[in-house]
């Protein structure tokens, strides 16, 4: 069980540093423009399967280490 928290681990890292960069966001660091938080961003293609693929990931993780916590 804790084999397949590995490897979900490594995977969800992996994913997430597939996924494209929001230079808007960067730009609370630089003092320009606003934060971006809360626009309104249409993902489209591999960036929305990307997208997917995370919040799945994400979400077996939590579930895992609740069950391996329950387990132990």
């Amino acid at each position: 069980m804790k084999v397949l928290l590995l490897i979900v681990a490594v995977a969800l890292i992996l994913i997430s540093l597939l996924q494209g960069g929001k230079s808007d966001a960067l730009s609370a660091f630089t003092g320009s423009g606003d934060l971006g938080l809360f626009q309104n961003v249409k993902e489209r293609g591999p960036e929305k399967v990307i997208s997917i693929v995370t919040m799945v990931l994400g979400i077996v993780f939590f579930v895992l280490v609740i069950i391996i916590r329950i387990m132990d």
